[in-house]
């Protein structure tokens, strides 16, 4: 299951005043409770990896990047969509997935936000040109942080 599909599930959850979601499937389950206006999820990947632990998140935003303040010149902000560790790059040796300048489409995976020892990919959902990369590599970020700023085409 991915980020977006997460996201529109909470979304829904919110829509239809649901305080609880669970799904379950040969390879996770997934189980959502809203208590005080922000919904709870706990994730648990494939059978190989530890059970996940639960993690608050903030009402959900749009499932495409958030537009950019007036102060950042019509570029778009391409935020976190969880918390967890930033990495820019696929793993110590290799080179980053992007560099400012670099092209990207929406399909184009721009960094890696590790949560509960899970990588999960993240991709840019926007086509342009990188122009500001606002995380420094290997360190936390939260839930909608910006993450990089790119010049839509």
């Amino acid at each position: 299951m991915e980020i977006k599909d997460i996201k529109r599930i909470v979304e829904l959850m919110k829509d239809n005043d649901l305080t609880e979601f669970a799904l379950k499937d040969s390879d996770f389950a997934l189980t959502m409770k809203r208590g005080s206006g922000e919904p709870q999820i706990v994730y648990a990947a494939p059978a190989a990896a530890p059970a996940a632990m639960p993690a608050a998140l903030a009402p959900a935003a749009s499932s495409a990047p958030a537009a950019a303040e007036d102060d950042n010149n019509g570029l778009v902000e391409i935020p976190s969509p969880i918390v967890g560790t930033f990495y820019r790059k696929p793993s110590p040796d290799a080179d980053n997935f992007v560099q400012i300048g670099s092209e990207i489409t929406e399909d184009s995976v721009v960094c890696i936000v590790e949560a509960m020892k899970v990588m999960n990919e993240i991709k840019a959902e926007v086509k342009g040109t990188i122009r500001k990369i606002l995380v420094d590599d290997a360190t936390p970020v939260q839930y909608g942080q910006p993450l990089f700023l790119v010049e839509p085409k």
